[in-house]
């Protein structure tokens, strides 16, 4: 059978589609709805660093700027319409989906398993005396327990406690009730999430699919890198037996780099309307958080824009390029510098430490105007009144 011929979709469309499908082209205004935002970008990751605010507060943040930070703990731990779990890290997703996630309970399971670390944990009875506590007491946050780490402290050692948590936290046994001051609490899954959802039954296969589709609704093209890297939740080899059976399914596309070049992907069949009804991404300056899902995948980033973008959080301070948390700053659909900033919020001040202008990008009084706009709007989010330039402003 004669493959089709792949639409060739031009670099500028690339990155508004991109945009589009991230929640980007809109000005982040007008009616807050924080579960159809996750719903949109699939899940919405966690972390604990609070440079400024913490990532999850800041990617729903950058998608509607009446998001408050009180306001996702309330999905999670009062309306229970969010639960949590591990993509490629640990991140907040829909309720509804819990059905589709039963074989990343199993995947995760099958991992820990064969790992040393976590097999002292069912090997000395940890997880049957940590899910005895919380079965008996009620949600227990890590700080509930005293087991001490043995042996060498290394980076990422756990006490048995934590191993165990974790190990029933991954499987699925526990599930996280609410967090407070960002401590998460355990409680059985059977207290969390509701019957029909826990019972719902789907196989393998049909999980697969749903996981692949719904990757590639996001992305709105993709590799099939991206589509397995999306979710985390299958490996390259369930991906490309997906993209085999489903190319019925697919439209073959060809699409334009920052540098000109062509790359083959998938998108879905609507991808024809999508080029036609994209948007034009609104010329607001934005600071996007380093876990925002628009330059996660630092691949696909570069190669829609250009943007050569990594964290350096873990990178010694002399060995950093830029700084040890830094922001892209996008504007309209390219990315024209990046921002180190850090709050103060006892202080009440948001400092500005440095700021680079990406090459052949002239830094105009319009845009030192829309980053003053946007920082007045981020010192908004966290409660600070003052943004303090420690670097020159142009």
């Amino acid at each position: 059978m004669k493959m089709p011929t792949p639409i060739r979709i031009g670099n500028r469309d690339a990155r508004r589609l991109w945009l589009n499908a991230q929640g980007l082209a809109d000005a982040p205004i007008g009616k807050l709805d924080i579960l159809a935002t996750i719903k949109r970008l699939g899940f919405v990751q966690l972390d604990t660093l609070q440079n400024v605010t913490r990532a999850h507060h800041h990617i729903l943040w950058s998608r509607n700027q009446n998001y408050r930070e009180p306001m996702l703990n309330k999905l999670l731990g009062k309306d229970r319409s969010i639960f949590e779990h591990f993509t490629h890290d640990a991140s907040v997703i829909p309720m509804e989906y819990y059905p589709m996630w039963q074989r990343q309970f199993r995947r995760m399971k099958g991992k820990l398993e064969n790992r040393d670390y976590y097999r002292t944990a069912l090997a000395g009875g940890d997880l049957a005396a940590v899910k005895g506590r919380i079965k008996k007491e009620g949600p227990l946050s890590s700080h509930a327990f005293d087991t001490k780490i043995e042996g060498k402290k290394e980076m990422w050692a756990r006490p048995p406690h934590k191993r165990a948590l974790d190990h029933l936290w991954y499987v699925g046994e526990l599930a996280t009730s609410h967090r407070e001051n960002f401590a998460k609490y355990y409680d059985l899954s059977e207290r969390i999430i509701p019957s029909a959802l826990r019972q719902a039954q789907h196989d393998d296969a049909g999980q697969i699919d749903w996981l692949c589709m719904s990757a590639l609704q996001r992305l709105a093209f993709g590799t099939q890198g991206e589509i397995q890297r999306f979710w985390a939740a299958m490996d390259a080899k369930e991906t490309k037996q997906w993209v085999s059976a489903n190319a019925h399914r697919l439209v073959p596309v060809e699409v334009q780099s920052a540098d000109g070049t062509w790359t083959s992907c998938y998108a879905p069949t609507d991808i024809e309307d999508r080029v036609t009804g994209c948007s034009k991404p609104t010329s607001r300056l934005r600071i996007l958080n380093p876990f925002d899902p628009a330059v996660r995948d630092r691949e696909r980033l570069m190669r829609l824009f250009g943007f050569d973008y990594r964290i350096e959080i873990f990178v010694p301070q002399a060995k950093r390029k830029w700084g040890y948390y830094v922001y892209p700053l996008l504007e309209g659909d390219r990315f024209v510098g990046r921002i180190e900033v850090k709050a103060h919020r006892k202080g009440g001040k948001l400092f500005v430490v440095n700021r680079w202008s990406e090459p052949k990008v002239k830094w105009t009084n319009v845009r030192c105007q829309k980053l003053d706009a946007e920082l007045a709007r981020l010192a908004r989010l966290v409660g600070v009144n003052d943004v303090v330039w420690n670097c020159a402003r142009d």
